[in-house]
């Protein structure tokens, strides 16, 4: 998974295919050698959508009582951490009428925490790959004939060092990487993974009973906002730009209190009305930041120079030297962004804005929505 500040380079991007395709692809390739004796390479996948595509094999073995196939994962130009990575899957023969029974391989993390798809004690392997690896193992048992009872262990060498650059540990998945996919194709820079664990970090804060969750944009922000209200890793959220997916999802999935946290430029363009916090998808409005040091108090020149400012900080730092206080402003108007995203719900909301260093520059009470 890249994270949001990833440049896009221009040109049509290469779309590619997920964890979970790959790891169908290994396991039809294995069983189907577990019972003809020989690997299809390459090995067909039937993906939700219809599409068939093959997909070469990396590694393949048969063994006594097993057999191996592996795929490179192809992420296509989607700066995903898992691009390269080898999925294998191993097939064994399983307990008659238990049908297929899946395991985690070294590289693969398994479930502790509540409120993921998948319930604590299984291998994070989410339920459409699950899916797909069922219907790839009754596609091999109507082709050959076979009992279609099989133990799927699914594993990725070094998962456990990639999954460390994920949000995996924060949502109690431990010793390795999440098996995903919805749709068996990765979309280059949809943030589809990114937005995909914000919503589970919530699933997971609410399943486990705690009330307060807080949605930062960066480190500095959520450490800040972390001391603040003595809050533990799991009630954290690695919300980077993407407010607005936060804010939608806790409004159909609410818990009792939110903070949002972020630093001064971040927090103006919320203030402004953005729910997307991305460079790529809007800047600064130093207009906006104008209007905003006029009704704090600050005089013409002051004006002026924030509508001519080299960035937001620079309009923060000028301001502060002045004795305008700005930012309780852009806290206020920011919480009515977000507030607008979360109505109906039985929330209490605050914004709290922090400087570089984590220091905080100004907060809103909480408020209901």
């Amino acid at each position: 998974m890249g994270t949001p500040a990833e440049e896009i380079p221009p040109g049509p991007l290469r779309r590619g295919w997920t964890t979970g395709t790959c790891a169908t692809g290994a396991a039809r390739a294995a069983y189907e050698a577990l019972v003809t004796g020989q690997f299809p390479d390459p090995v067909p996948v039937a993906l939700p959508g219809g599409e068939r595509p093959a997909f070469a094999l990396a590694t393949q073995e048969l063994g006594e009582g097993f057999a191996r196939a592996g795929i490179v994962k192809d992420a296509g130009d989607d700066p995903d951490v898992t691009h390269g990575a080898l999925v294998l899957a191993t097939v064994r023969p399983g307990e008659a009428g238990r049908g297929v029974v899946f395991r985690a391989g070294p590289g693969v993390g398994t479930v502790t925490r509540p409120g993921l798809p998948i319930p604590p004690g299984e291998p994070a392997i989410n339920p459409v790959p699950r899916r797909m690896i069922a219907q790839a193992i009754a596609e091999v048992v109507a082709a050959f004939g076979a009992s279609g009872d099989v133990e799927v262990e699914i594993s990725i060498p070094g998962g456990d060092k990639i999954a460390e650059k994920t949000l995996n540990p924060r949502l109690g998945i431990l010793g390795g990487l999440s098996v995903l996919g919805t749709t068996g194709i990765v979309v280059p820079y949809s943030c589809a993974a990114w937005i995909h664990s914000i919503h589970r970090g919530i699933d997971v804060a609410r399943a486990m009973g705690l009330a307060h969750v807080a949605g930062s944009t960066g480190s500095t922000s959520e450490a800040a906002i972390a001391a603040r209200h003595g809050l533990e890793e799991v009630q954290l959220i690695d919300m980077g730009d993407f407010a607005g997916g936060m804010l939608k999802y806790l409004a159909r999935n609410p818990v009792a209190k939110v903070s949002i946290a972020g630093g001064f430029a971040k927090m103006v363009k919320l203030a402004q009305g953005l729910l997307d916090l991305h460079s790529k998808r809007g800047a600064v409005d130093l207009d906006f930041l104008a209007d905003v040091v006029a009704r704090a108090g600050g005089d013409a020149v002051l004006v002026a120079r924030t509508r001519a400012a080299n960035s937001a900080l620079d309009v923060l730092e000028v301001t502060r030297a002045a004795g305008i206080d700005v930012g309780q402003r852009v806290a206020e108007a920011a919480w009515t962004t977000a507030a607008a995203a979360l109505k109906g719900a039985d929330i209490a909301l605050e914004v709290a804005v922090f400087d570089r260093q984590g220091g905080l520059v100004a907060a809103t009470p909480f408020r209901p929505v």
